[in-house]
């Protein structure tokens, strides 16, 4: 498969690095040459200096033979107008990053593939998303659903008073009702056997039901945290407008912004419920003034990492329990995580996943990434005849870095065993480190 990236700022870079690593064809096309800087040295890919905006560049980069072309440049109406360009060159499927939520409503979607974009991404509302989901659920570190709701992936920090903590997993019960995918410890991830156990501070991967998150939330020592009830978010980006739009009415929010140009802006951009306040989110007498105390969780948004981590530092200082940091710098995720600043977002992760999922040569139904640990969790779906249906799953010889964590089998989560058999009609969840979800493919064939 021929891909065609334009655009090497954040999402561009990290998608060509994740898809360097699959065996296909990565051309990365951006105007600045500074830019593009040492990525062809460092990983398996092409890169091309040239205004993806202009027919000379896109047919230097080979568009006309590419299989996916995506736009993901800072600018929407040049991601937008590179996609016209590239389908009428002949890519056989376009994608394009945007700035505008209205872009995506579904009125819309038959226009843009009349133009020849076949596909939207707005990172910003998968970040925010995200956030109202940590906030939602505020003992996790990160929630992910599949097959509405039927089955749930939870990410917990494990801390002194966790009933399963110290326990070797061969001496779990068997009939738990829950399967614990990965531990991430430190900066390794582990893929649990029966001598391993779970240790203080361990971030742990948990797959369950609906029904069971309450069992989760008991044996991980969760149950003290209270429902977010109040939210001061840092910066009046535009994850921030889309976060308190789609924050539940009965939470109080407030967004403090440093710029008073961009606070009259946002009286226009949010709700009546949502109050805006000019000020800098890291002055302590501002926060305790606005009631820091008394606040459920701390959003911090600007457009800083550092700034960011450090803030919710301060907030958990200040006494907030519940703080969610975007970080961009993907450097920064493990040392965030190192210092316990609560869950992390970044955007670029978000998008790029959903790109990669709109990439593979199946009809996998969800890829999610997970923030904390470099891996994505996928729902693919079983159909008669596929090599997954074939042999018991301890018999499959899944790729090392991937592991079953359940199926959803008539609408019902279903707990996997190796002796379990997987049926067509199934839908399979899979955890697995970015560069093997596209070893996968081949179980569902």
């Amino acid at each position: 498969m021929r891909i065609v990236i334009a655009g090497a700022g954040a999402v561009g870079t990290h998608l060509a690095k994740m898809l360097s690593v699959e065996n296909e064809t990565v051309v990365l096309l951006d105007a600045s040459e500074e830019k593009l800087g040492k990525m062809e040295s460092l990983f398996d890919l092409q890169t091309i200096v040239g205004d993806p905006t202009k027919l000379s560049a896109l047919n230097n980069a080979g568009v006309g033979d590419a299989e996916l072309f995506v736009a993901v440049t800072p600018d929407e109406s040049s991601n937008v107008t590179a996609c016209i360009l590239a389908h009428y060159l002949g890519a056989k499927k376009t994608i394009a990053r945007i700035d505008n939520y209205e872009y995506l409503q579904p009125k819309h979607k038959a226009y843009f593939e009349s133009l020849g974009v076949d596909s939207l991404i707005y990172p910003e509302q998968l970040a925010a998303e995200e956030i109202v989901t940590s906030i939602k659920y505020s003992w996790m570190r990160q929630m992910l659903e599949f097959g509405d709701g039927a089955l749930v992936m939870i990410g917990v920090k494990i801390r002194e008073n966790a009933a399963i903590k110290n326990i070797p997993f061969k001496e779990l019960a068997r009939d738990i009702p829950y399967h614990i995918v990965a531990i991430q410890r430190g900066d390794e991830t582990i893929i649990p056997r029966g001598n391993d156990v779970i240790l203080v501070d361990d971030l742990v991967c948990f797959m369950t039901t609906q029904e069971q998150i309450s069992h989760v939330r008991k044996i991980c020592g969760k149950e003290e945290f209270a429902e977010v009830k109040s939210v001061i978010i840092m910066g009046g980006s535009r994850i921030a407008v889309r976060t308190s739009k789609l924050i539940s009415d009965n939470i109080d929010v407030k967004i403090i912004e440093s710029d008073l140009n961009r606070c009259h802006k946002l009286l226009e951009l949010v709700d009546d419920k949502v109050m805006i306040i000019n000020g800098d989110a890291r002055d302590p007498e501002l926060l305790r003034s606005e009631g820091l105390s008394r606040t459920d969780a701390f959003i911090a948004l600007s457009d800083n990492s550092e700034a960011n981590i450090l803030a919710c530092l301060a907030a958990k200082r200040g006494g907030v329990y519940r703080t969610v940091s975007e970080v961009e710098n993907i450097d920064y995720i493990s040392m965030a995580e190192s210092m316990d600043i609560g869950s992390v977002i970044n955007k670029k992760k978000l998008a790029a996943s959903a790109i990669f999922q709109m990439m593979l040569n199946t009809d996998v139904l969800s890829v999610k990434c997970l923030t904390f640990i470099d891996a994505v969790v996928a729902e693919f779906p079983v159909n008669e005849g596929d090599f997954i249906t074939k042999r018991p799953v301890k018999s499959l010889g899944l790729p090392d870095g991937a592991n079953i964590g359940g199926l959803i089998r008539n609408g019902e989560g279903v707990h996997v065993t190796g002796n379990t058999m997987i049926q067509a009609g199934d839908h399979v969840v899979v955890f697995c480190r970015e560069h093997v979800l596209k070893k996968l493919v081949r179980f569902f064939k």
